[in-house]
């Protein structure tokens, strides 16, 4: 049976990017008929986001050939322009990659394992029904019917899947915005992070180095843009009194926004239906990266679902038990959440500042040395709560936010 003909699959998944790839190959490893539909006309086009893949999500795809620059550190600003250095160049933390390459690479391999991918293919119609998903599938301007035991939606912040089926929305959804630049007076082996109110309300602003260019971006919650865009801020970033001869002779080659999720869907798993990456809400309240939890997801529930799959045994009971594993997860993004909005969000400029004055004394340093995970920032938010005198005020505070979470 030709390609175009092939009606029936065990799992149509809609998205095609990174998480769409890796949870791709792994279930045609397990012997699943894997079907990806990507709405664009090619892979990698376009990404909203900075790029960056840990050194664990990058062991699970052997892709380095996509690194254009791997990061060791960090220097963190303050409001008034107090600097703070953390890691060590013994230590890689995260890697910066090309994210076209990476895509289309971690969909090569789900191909390379026997999916089969259709560009300019789009879903327009789905209903679950007791034995399998119906859908109507737009590529390339023609109508195709398929069919499906289980439906997967990694199609990210705007989920088709999600919204046609009404799962819920992410707790929190953040703005984000970024350029990309060349001629900027940066380092190439340590991002840069920048805060205050006026260049980054509630959250911070980044530059990334990316081989031959920096991405320069910022993100924030709604709420606390007080009517100003994100693009506005990075323009002030640009121009700021304390950074602008950073700035001086960089050109402007690239622009990219987008939405960040930031807090699991209440049921990202229904009877035949799974979300995945950002459609089921899983970027980082910390840093707004979504890959490395994307991928720990699919690791966690791609045999199951398979086997249930294999059984077809997908109605919502089973689908709940499937989701446990996800139970941790959320647990540990609303951690982590709480303990982001202790230490910044909810932190004025007078109030970074303290925060900063105590970031650099060398026993504070050596604690976020030793711990700091730019995947797991929870023990070390814990750690620093309890070992740092200048944090005891929020302890009592955080202790309460994460007892009731």
């Amino acid at each position: 049976m030709s390609e175009a003909a092939h009606s029936e699959w065990d799992v149509v998944i809609v998205g095609a990017g990174p998480v769409g790839g890796y949870l791709g190959r792994e279930l045609s490893r397990l012997g699943m008929s894997v079907l990806l539909l990507e709405e664009h006309r090619e892979l990698g086009r376009p990404f909203q986001c900075a790029g960056l893949v840990t050194p664990a999500a990058m062991e699970r795809v052997g892709l380095e050939s996509t690194i254009l620059s791997s990061v060791w550190g960090a220097r963190i600003h303050s409001p008034n322009g107090r600097c703070v250095e953390v890691g060590s160049p013994d230590r890689i933390r995260t890697h910066v990659v090309c994210r076209k390459l990476f895509d289309e690479a971690c969909v090569r391999q789900a191909l390379d394992s026997g999916a089969k991918v259709w560009l300019r293919a789009r879903p327009v119609e789905a209903s679950v029904t007791e034995n399998g998903v119906e859908l109507k599938v737009s590529r390339a301007g023609e109508i195709h019917s398929i069919r499906c035991r289980l439906l997967c939606g990694a199609d990210g912040a705007h989920s088709w899947v999600r919204r046609t089926f009404r799962m819920g929305r992410p707790k929190e959804t953040m703005i984000g915005f970024q350029v990309e630049l060349t001629g900027y007076d940066g380092y190439d082996d340590r991002l840069e992070m920048f805060t205050g109110s006026e260049v980054a309300p509630g959250l911070f602003a980044w530059v990334i180095p990316a081989g031959r260019s920096w991405r320069v971006g910022v993100w924030s919650r709604p709420e606390d843009l007080d009517g100003r865009s994100c693009e506005e801020l990075v323009h002030r970033l640009r121009t700021h009194p304390l950074w602008a001869h950073r700035f001086e002779g960089s050109r402007e080659v690239a622009r990219y926004c987008g939405p960040l999720p930031c807090g699991m869907v209440a049921k990202p798993l229904r009877a035949r239906l799974a979300l995945f990456g950002d459609a089921a809400g899983l970027c980082k309240p910390t840093t707004g990266g979504g890959i490395g939890p994307a991928f720990d997801q699919v690791d966690l529930l791609a045999a199951a679902l398979a086997a249930a799959v294999e059984k077809d045994q997908l109605g919502e009971a089973a689908m709940q038990r499937i989701a446990k594993p996800l139970k941790k997860m959320r647990k540990e993004q609303e951690r982590a959440r709480i303990l982001r909005d202790l230490f910044l969000t909810s932190s004025d400029d007078d109030e970074l500042e303290r925060t900063f004055t105590a970031f650099s004394k060398p026993e504070t340093l050596s604690l976020i040395n030793s711990f700091g995970d730019i995947e797991r920032p929870v023990p070390l938010g814990l750690r620093l709560l309890r070992d740092v005198p200048e944090f005891r005020n929020m302890a009592a505070r955080a202790t309460w936010a994460l007892l009731r979470g």
